[in-house]
């Protein structure tokens, strides 16, 4: 069975990492996984590591990023799937491209730091980059099918959160467990937050600049509350094309995994047998400022979407410890990009040290907002 995709998966006991793992073992005639990784859940990565009867399993928590980074440079593999949530993906998939692994892209803080420098990575080592979130990959099979240079608007679609409807004050007060109700979607926490705030759609508008080459003004966003559409493009004879599917991440993730053939799936499909209504509003700005300021800092060259993305980061931490309110989020992300950040980095390493400056002007913002 040599035809098979040789796997690894990367944060393989959170939400993208689970939802891959059920793809793989429903479609072993297709996949061997050769590889895993996760945080800190011991039991859950032993029990996936038996299961699979991979070769290497990594507790990063335990065994230390350095090791994580020796298997994946060391694993013979044909595609790995980056489901680590944050800033800590970059390296993975630096190293991934590196080493000649075609990149299955849930990680996109890859994207937003480093987008750049990434997509020379891949090309100089013939590697591909396939985006999973449902977004991405949406707009990358659409442009497959119509052609890139035919795009004249990307349209990103989001489901609003648990927020969409509530007031201005309200939305500011809102708790830690107030935010981490999504009513669509199940993810870590940090994303949870994101989606709750419209930063992960502030990333996700940074990503679709850098992947597909577009300018963020060709880049807009519709709230969309049933999430059924994941993401539409705008030809440029002012044709709209979109694509459909069920909320569930295992029909990006087994499109990717498959790239570039095209297979059945035996997941529950879009039915208009029965009554369905979607929705399409535009999204309030004002009320959630994290999408302004990402479209701030994707129009600025430099390092404006690496202290975006730090400082969201950083201020997602403190307000789950309670130690700032929800609307700060927005607040502390602005304050850090009133900074000059018009270095451009030249190396993966530059844009973590750009990062690692970042944070350390976040954290002094931060302990100034406790006094």
């Amino acid at each position: 069975m040599s035809d098979r995709k040789r796997v690894i998966v990367l944060g393989a006991t959170g939400s993208i990492g689970s939802a891959c793992c059920d793809i793989l073992r429903n479609n072993s005639d297709r996949f061997t996984v050769v590889a895993l990784s996760a945080y800190s859940k011991k039991t859950a990565l032993e029990s996936l590591a038996s299961e699979f009867n991979v070769s290497s399993s990594i507790l990063v928590s335990r065994d230390g990023e350095a090791a994580l980074h020796r298997m994946i440079e060391e694993t013979d593999a044909d595609i790995l799937v980056n489901g680590i949530a944050g800033s800590p993906g970059l390296r993975s998939s630096q190293i991934a491209l590196e080493s000649g692994k075609d990149l299955a892209l849930a990680n996109k803080e890859t994207i937003v730091m480093a987008g750049s420098l990434i997509k020379e990575i891949a090309k100089k080592n013939k590697a591909n980059i396939l985006p999973v979130d449902s977004e991405h990959f949406a707009v990358f099979a659409l442009c497959n099918a119509h052609g890139q240079d035919s795009i004249a608007e990307i349209i990103l679609t989001a489901s609003g959160g648990p927020f969409r409807a509530w007031d201005t004050k309200a939305i500011y007060s809102a708790t830690p467990e107030q935010a981490l109700k999504h009513p669509t979607w199940s993810m870590g926490s940090k994303i949870t937050i994101d989606s709750a705030s419209l930063a992960n759609k502030g990333l996700e508008v940074i990503e679709a600049v850098r992947l597909f080459d577009i300018e963020p003004s060709k880049v807009s966003v519709v709230v969309h509350p049933q999430s059924i559409v994941h993401s539409m493009i705008r030809t440029k004879d002012g044709l709209l094309y979109a694509q459909l599917s069920q909320p569930d991440m295992r029909y990006p993730l087994l499109a990717a995994l498959n790239w570039p053939h095209t297979v059945t799936n035996h997941l529950e499909p879009f039915s208009f047998n029965v009554s369905q209504t979607l929705e399409f509003q535009p999204p309030r700005m004002k009320d959630f400022p994290l999408l302004a300021l990402a479209y701030q800092a994707a129009s600025n060259a430099g390092s404006y979407t690496i202290a975006y993305n730090a400082a969201n980061e950083c201020a997602v931490a403190a307000f789950l410890s309670r130690t700032i309110p929800f609307g700060a989020l927005a607040e502390v992300t602005a304050e850090v990009l009133k900074h000059d950040w018009s270095y451009t980095p030249k190396s993966i390493d530059a844009v973590i040290e750009a990062d690692a400056h970042v944070r350390t002007l976040t954290a002094s913002i931060l302990k100034g907002w406790h006094t």
